[in-house]
Order: C-alpha cells, then sequence, then structure tokens
C-alpha cells in the first residue's frame, strides 16, 4: 500500500533538518531487520525523538509505527499526519486497544516504536522502563531493537522553548543489536536487559557527541551526573 503521508512527511523532515544544519551521527542501522515485525525501543529526551528514532529505520528501507499519546492524533495539525502515517493512539485509561492494535502491526510485518520510560526524562538519563514493550515482543514472536538519542533534547524538550534556528545541533543516534523476548521467560527480565542495552547504547552516544555546553548558561542539557544542570533523576 502506497505510503501518500508519511514518505512525504520524511522528507519535509530531512529538509527541516538540512536548513538548521544539523549533524546526524547514525551508527548500527544494520541491526534493524529488513524484514519482519519487531519492536523498536527508544529513550525519550525530547518531543522530537519519534523522528530521529524512526530515521534509525530508512537505511534498511523500514517506517516505524509509534504509539503515542492519543491526544496527539486529537490536535488539529499533528492529528491527521499522525493517523496519515499509520502511528497507534495510546489512551492511557484504556490501553488494551493499543496493545491490540500493536499486535496487529508486529504480525503483519510492522515495526512498532515504543518509548518505554512512557514520558520525557527531565534529567535526560534513563527512566524505569514499562514492560510493555517486552509483553509486545514475546506475544508477536518478534526482536526487540534498542535504540538511545542523544543531542534530541537540545532541539525541543519539555519545559524549554523550541530551538529552530541553524544552531549546527549534532544529534546521535545509535542501534543496538537485537534483544530476544522468548515467550517463557519473565517479561520483567527481558526488560531489564533491554534497558541495559539501551543504557550501553546512551552512553556511547554521550561519549560520541561532538560538542560540549559553551559555558555555564548551557548546561542544562547535560545530565548532573556528566557535570551538567539537569534535574537530578526522580527515585
Amino acid at each position: 500500500m502506497a505510503e501518500l503521508v508519511y514518505r512525504p512527511v520524511i522528507g519535509a523532515a530531512l529538509t527541516l533538518f538540512k536548513a538548521l544544519d544539523l549533524k546526524i551521527d547514525l551508527k548500527g542501522a544494520e541491526n534493524i531487520p529488513r524484514t519482519g515485525g519487531a519492536v523498536l525501543v527508544s529513550n525519550h529526551i525530547s518531543y522530537m525523538d519519534f523522528i530521529f528514532a524512526g530515521l534509525a529505520a530508512r537505511p534498511q528501507k523500514r517506517l516505524v509505527r509509534f504509539m503515542a499519546k492519543d491526544s496527539v492524533f486529537r490536535h488539529k495539525v499533528s492529528g491527521p499526519l499522525m493517523r496519515g502515517m499509520k502511528h497507534i493512539p495510546v489512551d492511557r485509561n484504556q490501553g488494551e486497544a493499543a496493545y491490540a492494535h500493536a499486535l496487529e502491526s508486529l504480525r503483519s510485518g510492522e515495526i512498532v516504536g515504543v518509548f518505554p520510560e512512557a514520558t520525557i526524562s527531565p534529567s535526560f538519563t534513563l527512566k524505569s522502563f514499562k514492560s510493555g514493550a517486552a509483553r509486545m515482543a514475546q506475544e508477536a514472536g518478534v526482536p526487540l531493537i534498542p535504540v538511545a538519542l542523544w543531542g534530541t533534547q537540545r532541539l525541543w524538550t519539555k519545559g524549554r522553548p523550541r530551538n529552530f534556528k541553524r544552531s549546527h545541533i549534532p544529534v546521535t543516534i545509535r542501534v543496538g543489536e537485537a534483544v530476544e523476548a522468548p515467550r517463557e521467560q519473565y517479561a520483567g527480565a527481558i526488560t531489564r536487559r533491554l534497558r541495559g542495552r539501551v543504557q550501553e547504547l546512551l552512553e556511547a552516544g554521550q561519549r560520541a557527541y561532538p560538542v560540549r555546553p559553551k559555558g555555564p548558561d548551557d548546561t542544562w542539557w547535560v545530565p548532573a551526573h556528566l557535570g551538567g544542570t539537569a534535574p537530578e533523576p526522580v527515585k
């Protein structure tokens, strides 16, 4: 079936990124399967993470159907785009329908994108992961693909103004090897293993990040444990 919305949106995003002169450093895209279902799992530090996590699948010519809160689908601008790209709305009070929709997509050979922290992490560190991604992978019989993003928080994150000026911001994207999700294993154990893999990728992306804060007023995007002024993680 023709993708009348998704591919043009990708094209528009790439045009915007070129205009902003973003430096996108993607490694590990070969870990995205060329065919078949998979659950793509990413950390969440920016309102734009679904775009960059989706770009991780582009070299393999795959599209990712992200699970996102249903309010985004009700917005007059984003709603038609999200529906046109066949993303999956999630009503947090009634998540069964979204879960069933995601399973159907996985079984039909789609890649479903999930942010298992469920919300943006204001500390820019990993929050605890919910087990839904692992349970979906188990039930659908598909692998989990870990992804870590870094630098996206400098573009647009919770509590900060958007930065869509031509500011040459680097973004690192790291894709790891698949994490298998055998049915006989406890979903919590798979989730812990998956979170550990995303943490490793996140640290690799941070080490590879080519810039450091320009001064004391530019440390907000760096986690406290790395010497920045982002809020401490909530325990």
